[in-house]
Protein backbone atom coordinates (compact mmCIF):
# COMPACT_ATOMS: atom_id res chain seq x y z
CA UNK A 1 0.00 0.00 0.00
CA UNK A 2 1.29 3.19 -0.92
CA UNK A 3 0.66 6.41 0.96
CA UNK A 4 0.15 9.67 -0.59
CA UNK A 5 3.53 12.09 -0.66
CA UNK A 6 1.48 14.77 0.85
CA UNK A 7 0.85 12.58 4.07
CA UNK A 8 4.37 11.12 3.79
CA UNK A 9 5.84 14.34 3.97
CA UNK A 10 3.53 15.48 7.02
CA UNK A 11 4.39 12.13 9.17
CA UNK A 12 7.61 13.88 11.63
CA UNK A 13 11.40 11.48 11.20
CA UNK A 14 13.01 10.51 14.13
CA UNK A 15 16.67 10.89 13.41
CA UNK A 16 19.54 8.58 13.76
CA UNK A 17 21.91 9.31 16.71
CA UNK A 18 24.44 11.57 14.18
CA UNK A 19 21.68 13.48 12.63
CA UNK A 20 20.03 14.38 16.52
CA UNK A 21 23.44 15.87 17.47
CA UNK A 22 23.99 18.07 13.71
CA UNK A 23 20.24 19.52 14.44
CA UNK A 24 21.30 20.47 18.10
CA UNK A 25 24.54 22.23 17.05
CA UNK A 26 22.90 23.85 14.33
CA UNK A 27 20.16 25.29 16.67
CA UNK A 28 22.42 26.15 19.30
CA UNK A 29 24.50 27.96 17.03
CA UNK A 30 21.29 30.54 16.80
CA UNK A 31 22.69 33.77 17.77
CA UNK A 32 19.46 34.34 20.20
CA UNK A 33 20.71 31.27 22.46
CA UNK A 34 24.34 33.37 22.53
CA UNK A 35 23.03 36.29 23.27
CA UNK A 36 21.22 34.73 26.31
CA UNK A 37 24.40 33.22 27.87
CA UNK A 38 25.76 34.81 30.43
CA UNK A 39 29.13 36.92 29.95
CA UNK A 40 32.31 36.53 31.77
CA UNK A 41 31.71 39.72 33.46
CA UNK A 42 28.68 38.26 35.10
CA UNK A 43 29.82 34.96 35.63
CA UNK A 44 32.57 37.27 37.65
CA UNK A 45 29.90 39.26 39.45
CA UNK A 46 28.25 36.13 40.68
CA UNK A 47 30.61 34.43 41.60
CA UNK A 48 32.19 37.74 43.96
CA UNK A 49 28.47 38.05 45.13
CA UNK A 50 28.31 34.37 46.24
CA UNK A 51 31.74 35.10 48.06
CA UNK A 52 30.37 38.12 50.11
CA UNK A 53 27.36 36.39 50.86
CA UNK A 54 28.96 34.18 52.08
CA UNK A 55 31.60 35.97 54.14
CA UNK A 56 28.73 38.15 55.45
CA UNK A 57 26.18 35.16 56.96
CA UNK A 58 25.85 35.09 60.56
CA UNK A 59 26.83 31.59 61.63
CA UNK A 60 24.18 29.25 63.21
CA UNK A 61 25.26 28.89 67.01
CA UNK A 62 21.79 27.23 68.15
CA UNK A 63 23.33 24.34 68.50
CA UNK A 64 26.24 25.73 70.22
CA UNK A 65 26.93 24.55 73.56
CA UNK A 66 27.35 26.73 76.83
CA UNK A 67 31.07 26.27 76.13
CA UNK A 68 31.77 27.16 72.24
CA UNK A 69 29.56 30.32 73.59
CA UNK A 70 32.12 31.17 75.94
CA UNK A 71 34.86 30.62 73.98
CA UNK A 72 33.47 32.89 71.17
CA UNK A 73 33.01 35.65 73.46
CA UNK A 74 36.31 35.43 74.94
CA UNK A 75 38.01 35.08 71.29
CA UNK A 76 35.82 38.48 70.43
CA UNK A 77 36.47 40.44 73.63
CA UNK A 78 40.51 39.36 73.22
CA UNK A 79 40.43 40.53 69.37
CA UNK A 80 39.44 43.69 71.11
CA UNK A 81 41.14 44.34 73.36
CA UNK A 82 44.60 43.73 71.28
CA UNK A 83 42.63 46.18 68.40
CA UNK A 84 42.92 48.57 71.44
CA UNK A 85 46.03 48.10 72.37
CA UNK A 86 47.33 48.67 68.52
CA UNK A 87 45.27 51.23 67.38
CA UNK A 88 44.07 53.16 70.63
CA UNK A 89 47.39 54.57 71.63
CA UNK A 90 47.65 57.80 70.16
CA UNK A 91 51.21 57.79 68.52
CA UNK A 92 53.30 60.67 68.39
CA UNK A 93 54.23 62.96 65.39
CA UNK A 94 56.76 62.00 63.54
CA UNK A 95 59.80 64.36 63.06
CA UNK A 96 59.13 65.72 59.74
CA UNK A 97 54.85 66.12 60.67
CA UNK A 98 55.10 67.42 64.54
CA UNK A 99 54.54 71.30 64.23
CA UNK A 100 56.48 73.58 65.53
CA UNK A 101 55.69 74.76 69.07
CA UNK A 102 56.72 78.49 70.17
CA UNK A 103 59.08 77.82 72.86
CA UNK A 104 59.77 80.24 75.71
CA UNK A 105 57.20 83.10 74.96
CA UNK A 106 58.66 83.27 70.87
CA UNK A 107 57.64 81.71 67.75
CA UNK A 108 60.53 80.04 66.30
CA UNK A 109 59.72 77.36 63.30
CA UNK A 110 63.46 76.88 62.94
CA UNK A 111 64.70 73.70 63.39
CA UNK A 112 67.15 71.53 65.55
CA UNK A 113 69.60 71.45 63.28
CA UNK A 114 69.18 75.42 61.96
CA UNK A 115 68.62 76.66 65.25
CA UNK A 116 72.69 74.30 66.19
CA UNK A 117 74.19 76.05 62.96
CA UNK A 118 72.69 79.68 63.46
CA UNK A 119 74.15 79.53 67.35
CA UNK A 120 77.44 78.52 65.73
CA UNK A 121 77.89 81.35 63.61
CA UNK A 122 76.76 83.37 66.95
CA UNK A 123 79.58 81.78 68.65
CA UNK A 124 82.17 81.86 65.60
CA UNK A 125 81.65 85.98 66.00
CA UNK A 126 81.72 86.27 70.00
CA UNK A 127 78.31 86.83 70.44
CA UNK A 128 77.70 84.53 73.49
CA UNK A 129 74.75 85.45 74.72
CA UNK A 130 72.78 85.00 71.62
CA UNK A 131 74.60 81.81 70.74
CA UNK A 132 73.56 80.67 74.56
CA UNK A 133 69.93 81.10 73.78
CA UNK A 134 69.96 79.80 69.97
CA UNK A 135 71.90 76.83 71.19
CA UNK A 136 69.38 76.34 74.38
CA UNK A 137 66.64 77.07 72.17
CA UNK A 138 68.39 73.88 69.54
CA UNK A 139 68.50 71.47 72.20
CA UNK A 140 64.86 72.03 73.32
CA UNK A 141 63.56 72.25 69.63
CA UNK A 142 65.46 68.85 69.53
CA UNK A 143 63.67 67.36 72.86
CA UNK A 144 60.13 68.19 71.26
CA UNK A 145 61.11 66.67 67.83
CA UNK A 146 61.80 63.74 69.10
CA UNK A 147 58.67 63.51 71.26
CA UNK A 148 59.92 63.05 74.37
CA UNK A 149 58.87 66.55 75.29
CA UNK A 150 55.51 68.56 74.39
CA UNK A 151 55.82 71.73 76.48
CA UNK A 152 52.52 73.39 76.43
CA UNK A 153 51.96 77.39 75.21
CA UNK A 154 53.77 79.46 77.59
CA UNK A 155 56.15 76.81 79.13
CA UNK A 156 58.67 78.36 81.15
CA UNK A 157 62.19 77.12 81.18
CA UNK A 158 62.26 75.83 84.34
CA UNK A 159 59.18 73.44 83.53
CA UNK A 160 60.67 72.55 80.06
CA UNK A 161 63.34 70.94 81.97
CA UNK A 162 61.52 69.15 85.08
CA UNK A 163 59.83 67.31 82.17
CA UNK A 164 62.84 66.85 79.91
CA UNK A 165 64.45 65.18 83.28
CA UNK A 166 61.86 62.87 83.32
CA UNK A 167 62.64 61.58 79.69
CA UNK A 168 66.57 61.90 80.81
CA UNK A 169 66.98 61.44 84.02
CA UNK A 170 70.72 61.05 83.59
CA UNK A 171 70.85 65.11 82.37
CA UNK A 172 68.80 66.00 85.33
CA UNK A 173 72.13 68.20 86.60
CA UNK A 174 72.88 69.69 83.48
CA UNK A 175 69.44 70.57 82.78
CA UNK A 176 69.05 72.37 86.04
CA UNK A 177 72.57 74.15 85.02
CA UNK A 178 71.22 74.96 81.61
CA UNK A 179 67.93 76.64 82.55
CA UNK A 180 69.79 78.79 85.55
CA UNK A 181 72.08 79.61 82.02
CA UNK A 182 69.42 80.54 79.80
CA UNK A 183 67.13 82.53 82.55
CA UNK A 184 70.42 84.38 83.33
CA UNK A 185 71.39 85.64 80.04
CA UNK A 186 67.78 85.75 78.29
CA UNK A 187 66.05 87.34 81.05
CA UNK A 188 68.51 88.60 83.59
CA UNK A 189 70.50 90.14 81.11
CA UNK A 190 73.69 88.89 82.58
CA UNK A 191 76.74 88.44 80.37
CA UNK A 192 77.05 85.31 78.74
CA UNK A 193 80.51 83.24 77.99
CA UNK A 194 82.59 80.89 76.14
CA UNK A 195 82.09 78.64 79.38
CA UNK A 196 78.52 78.58 79.48
CA UNK A 197 77.94 78.17 76.12
CA UNK A 198 80.01 75.03 76.26
CA UNK A 199 77.81 74.09 79.28
CA UNK A 200 74.92 74.37 76.66
CA UNK A 201 76.36 72.86 73.74
CA UNK A 202 77.77 69.54 75.81
CA UNK A 203 74.02 69.18 77.35
CA UNK A 204 72.43 69.30 73.54
CA UNK A 205 75.10 66.70 72.39
CA UNK A 206 74.42 64.72 75.65
CA UNK A 207 70.65 64.82 74.95
CA UNK A 208 71.00 63.86 71.40
CA UNK A 209 73.43 60.83 72.73
CA UNK A 210 71.47 59.48 75.54
CA UNK A 211 68.65 57.36 74.97
CA UNK A 212 64.97 58.06 76.77
CA UNK A 213 63.98 55.49 80.04
CA UNK A 214 61.78 53.11 78.47
CA UNK A 215 58.64 54.99 80.38
CA UNK A 216 59.52 58.21 78.60
CA UNK A 217 60.03 56.55 75.15
CA UNK A 218 57.55 57.71 72.70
Amino acid sequence: MRFPATLATAVPLLPDPDEAREWAERELADPAYQAAEPSVVDRIAQAVGRFLADLLRVPDTSGWGPSALIVLAIVIAALIVVAILIWGRPRPLSRATRPAHALFDEDDARSADDLRADAARAAARADWDEAIVLRFRAFARGLTERGLVDPPPGATVRAFCREAAGALPTLASPLDEAAEIFDDVRYLRRPGSAERYRAITDLDDQAVRTRPTPAAAP
